[in-house]
Parts: structure tokens; sequence; C-alpha cells
């Protein structure tokens, strides 16, 4: 596909780099039998979970499930987009990475809009030392209590009033003009057919990306304009579902950060950060998204909302909790600060310092505490109407979280509350049709990429459990690719009705037609997926959890293919014979008797 980093390129990088000395430079490892081991780099832990597999070459964490070849960990660790990630392994390999005409050309027009941007900004933070009517501006920062040190860290600046200042200074070319409009920088007058600066007359806040490149403005008004606050607007570079305010420079300013905190605006953002607390972000224009709360989640173990006390805190923190609760796993937090009447951030924290601030952090409620709280708000539970209410909103929510044990705790109480069991309660309200268990068969589907996996077991639970037959064959195949030649034909299966049947269907057709020999291309294939690429990490550490796979591979799964078709024959004996004699066809009848004496 034009734009695409070809894969036999990837292929060969992922052959030749030691994933063990990538990771090693950032996570310290220690020999552990065939493995290397040590803490895992995405979560909170004091013993060791994290292991590195040269032989494999992929990485696995036991603790929180994270895992991957030498791209992924970069993507996750470095917070790296693909290309930039195939780009840092290439630097180790020595080799250059080959594109296409599309997409050099696709990251030359990036190259170019980020640099358009940093002139803006630039521009910005110069109007603000230097601008004639730069006074109010400078004003209003100082009754911000921004200091000169500060606003230089957010690259705070200034945009005059004026039409177009920003367009009679960096764009006077027709590319950089194009450039501008392209960035959301300059707006087109449709009825004169000119052009005219966005930002004008507002104090400027630049927005960063993970990786410190300037990918948009938010500007606040100083007159009476409307709208008070103005963003940027949706460009190839900006995504406001995706983007966060403040995150590149909480961390480039915590050496370590262990939380952070979604509060309302930039100069929230800005204020705590000049009273030292460096951990704040906000989102930009949007409530709170699930790909905010993933991004965030893979920097800290917890987050804290913080809302202002009055029904409109209330209401956006019930949607941050919606959010929230299908996101969250074991090992992570989230918590949820209500500001007393008429504070904001930036007034509370000047009110009482970053030790009086910190404190109410300290004191905010636990997710948990507030989804109870939040439901059972206006609703008597001393009665049983009541709790049947609670209940019924409850339960529809708690069985969209991820099999964890906050989940399990928070049935626990709902049990408690009710003096009911959970089976009375799943068989009265009937959730358990919309919440299959783990070894339900997944809905068919023939492209891998539409796949969906059942629901994600927990690792934990993973150990207590026998795998399923499927499981123990994809492990095998995940480990030893080169097994699945030994299939004829996958479909005779298809309508077989075990556990994870299809994605072995998928998994051996890929790999027959693929002809790969480790589990790095698959993940680079499949990495659209995240769901399915979990998936397969998980069920490929089956064999570090059974004693049953350790032998060998060929025998391990000629054996299990074996019961497999066994399976499949008693299977399609069991059809067959529910249909009367006389409607058999002659191959069926004939089937029939091979199978009967088979049997």
């Amino acid at each position: 596909m034009a734009g695409r980093i070809p894969q036999n390129f990837i292929d060969d990088l992922l052959a030749r780099v030691n994933i063990v000395d990538l990771i090693d430079g950032r996570v310290k490892l220690k020999k552990s039998g065939k493995n290397y081991s040590g803490l895992c780099p995405f979560h909170q832990e004091k013993s060791p979970s994290f292991s590195v597999s040269p032989d494999k070459q992929f990485y696995y964490c036991f603790g929180c499930g994270a895992g991957g070849n030498a791209i992924g960990f970069l993507m996750e660790y470095d917070r790296l987009e693909f290309p930039q990630a195939v780009e840092e392994v290439a630097k180790l390999v020595g080799v250059d990475v080959p594109r296409d005409e599309h997409q050099e050309q696709q990251r030359n027009e990036y190259k170019a809009q980020y640099n358009i941007l940093d002139e803006a900004a630039i521009f910005y933070q110069d109007q603000l030392k230097t601008h004639a009517h730069r006074d109010q501006a400078v004003a209003y920062l100082k009754s911000r209590g921004l200091t000169g040190q500060i606003a230089k860290i957010f690259g705070v600046g200034y945009a005059p009033p004026g039409w177009d200042n920003l367009l009679k200074k960096i764009g006077g070319t027709p590319t950089n003009l194009e450039l501008l409009e392209k960035s959301g920088m300059l707006i087109r007058h449709e009825e004169k057919d000119s052009l005219y600066d966005r930002f004008r007359e507002r104090i400027i806040f630049p927005i960063r990306d993970m990786r410190g490149r300037v990918i948009a403005f938010g500007g606040r008004v100083l007159g009476d304009d409307k709208p008070k606050y103005l963003n940027s607007p949706e460009t190839d570079t900006f995504h406001k579902s995706r983007e966060l305010y403040g995150l590149y420079e909480a961390r480039k300013l915590s050496q370590k950060l262990e939380r952070i905190i979604i509060v309302e605006g930039y100069m929230d953002v800005i204020s705590l950060a000049q009273f030292g607390i460096t951990y704040a972000v906000a989102t930009l224009g949007t409530a709170t998204t699930t790909q905010h709360l993933e991004r965030l989640f893979k920097t800290v173990p917890e987050i804290i909302f913080c809302f202002d006390g009055d029904n409109a805190g209330r209401k956006a923190a019930e949607r941050a909790l919606e959010t929230t609760l299908p996101v969250i796993k074991d090992g992570q937090e989230a918590r949820f600060l209500f500001l007393p009447e008429g504070e904001d951030p930036d007034t509370l924290v000047r009110s009482e310092s970053k030790q009086g601030f910190e404190k109410h952090l300290d004191e905010a409620l636990p997710l948990s505490e507030f989804f109870f709280r939040s439901l059972a708000e206006d609703t008597d539970m001393t009665t049983m109407d009541g709790q049947a209410r609670f209940s019924n909103k409850a339960l529809p929510l708690i069985h969209q979280m991820q099999t964890s044990l906050l989940q399990q705790m928070m049935l626990d109480r709902i049990c408690k509350v009710t003096g009911l069991s959970l089976e009375q309660i799943n068989s009265t309200i009937n959730l358990t049709q919309s919440t299959p268990e783990p070894t339900a068969r997944p809905p068919k589907d023939t492209k891998a990429h539409s796949f969906t996996p059942t629901k994600k077991r927990s690792i934990t639970s993973q150990k207590q459990q026998t795998a399923s037959l499927c499981s123990h064959i994809i492990s095998l195949l995940l480990h030893y690719p080169k097994l699945a030649t030994k299939v004829y034909d996958s479909k005779q299966l298809a309508d077989l009705n075990e556990p994870h049947i299809d994605l072995l269907c998928l998994l051996i057709d890929y790999l027959k037609n693929t002809n790969t020999t480790s589990l790095g291309p698959l993940l680079i294939d499949w990495r659209d997926d995240s769901n399915l690429n979990n998936h397969l990490l998980q069920l490929s550490e089956i064999s570090h959890l059974d004693p049953v796979l350790n032998g060998d591979p060929n025998l391990l799964f000629d054996e299990a293919w074996a019961r497999l078709l066994s399976r499949q024959q008693e299977h399609e004996l069991e059809e067959l014979q529910k249909k009367p004699l006389s409607s058999l066809t002659p191959n069926e009848k004939e089937r029939l008797r091979s199978l009967t004496s088979i049997k």
C-alpha cells in the first residue's frame, strides 16, 4: 500500500535488532534462565514480572499484559508513532528506512507544517516582549501570578491587535501562505477571497505534542471578544481528542511522574506549575476521551480529575467516570477532586500553596467511591426499591469494565448492598448475554483486522485456569510458526464450536501465506487491532504457565491437532445424526458410515 514502509524491510529489521540491548538501555534487566526479567516500565510493581525473550525477540509483562516486539516497545516507552519507532530501530541497526514517493511527500509536508508553526510560536513570543501594545498582556499575566521564567517554559506569547500581523511576518511566500492556512493559522474570507490572522489580541499558548513539536495554539482574549478561549481547528497534525495541553511540559519538568491532574484550562496548568505542581494537563475544548486516558495511563498509574464543585462540575465528573470505566486496569487508579465553591486550581493553589493543594489531591475520591456515591444520590438505599434502581444503573456500567480485581470488588459491593448473590442479580437483570464469558465463541469473521476476540481475561485468572485446546495450539504456533505448514486446510475446522477456533484458523492462514518465522511481523501486521494483539500475546505465554507445553513442539502439535480433528469428527457425526436418514445425500450417508466406523 502506498505510504507504508515495506513489510519485508520491517521483517528484516526485527530479525536484525537485539531486543534485549534495546530494552536494557531503558529498563534494568537481569538474566533469568533463557530470558531476561526486570520491573515493568508500564505499571508500578515491586517484584519483577516483565520478561524479555531474546529467542522470540519480544517482551511480555505478566502483571499488566503489556507486550510486543522492539518497535512496539519504543512506541509504548518513548511514546513514538509507528514510523518514528521504525526509524529509531533502523538507526540502531545502521540502515536507512526505505520510503516510496507518496510517503516521502507526506513526511515533507508534515515537517513543513511543524516548521511554520514553530515560526509562528517564535513570532508570538517576540510580540510579548517587544510590541507596543504588550503592556495589557503583560499586566494580565502578572495579575495571574506568572513569572517570566514559567511563561518561557510554556512558550506563552501575544497576538497583537490587527488583522494580518502574522500573515505579514511569515506569510511572505505562496508556500508559507498555503502552510499557514492549512495549519489553521489563517482564515480565508470567502467573499473577498483574502486571508487574515485567526488569533488577534489574545494571550497565546502553544500546544505541543509528546515530542515537543508545536502542533496548534490556544488563545485567551484580553478584551470582551467571544469566545473567551479559542483553539486552532483540527488539522493533519492536530487532533483534539488525542492531545493534551501541558503533557510535554509535565514530562519535561518532572523527573519521575507518579500522577497527573486533568484540569480545565491553560492557565490552570501553568499556575499549578508556577507553584511546583508540574503534573497537570488540560483537554483542548473537549471532554476527556478514551484516547486521552489510554495515553495518560501509559505515562502514570494515577489520574486525578479536577472539577468545580457546582452542578456543571458534577455532570462533567460523571461523564469522565463513564469514559474511565472501560479503560482502567488493575494497577491503575483514577480519582475525583471537587474544588470548594468559587475556587479553581489557579486561585486555590495561590491561596493555599502547593502543600495545601496537594492535600486536596490526596483526599480526592477514588473512582469506586465516587461511582457509588453518584449513583446512590437521590436514591433511598434503605428500601428494596431504591436498591433495585441503584443496581439497575450500576451493573451495566460495571460490566463495561475490563476483567479486573477492581471490577470484582465493585460487583461484590453491590451484592453486599442488595443482599443478593451475583448469579441472582445477573439472572434477574439479564446482563450475562451482553458480557460473554471468556470461553464463549467469538462471532465468525474472515478478516484478521475485523476479528473481535472475547473479553480478555486477567493474567491472574489465566494462571488459575486450564487453557483451551485451541489456545495450546495457538501458543505453539506463535512460538514455532513453521508448524503451520503441517496443516493442509484449516477451513474444515471453521464450524467447530471451540474457544478461539476462529483466531486459530486466521493465524494458520496468515502463517502459511506469509511464511513468517517469528512473532514480530504478525504483531506489526495486526497492530491496528490492539485487542487482537493483546489476545495473541497472552495466548503466546501459555507455555510459561502450563507444563503440558514443555516438550518436543512437533509432537505436541501433532497430538493437539489430532485431538482437535477428533472433536471436529465428533461434531460432524453429531450433526449428521440429527438429520432424518431419508434426507441425507449419498455423500452424507457415505460420510456417516465412515465416521461411525471411526467412532
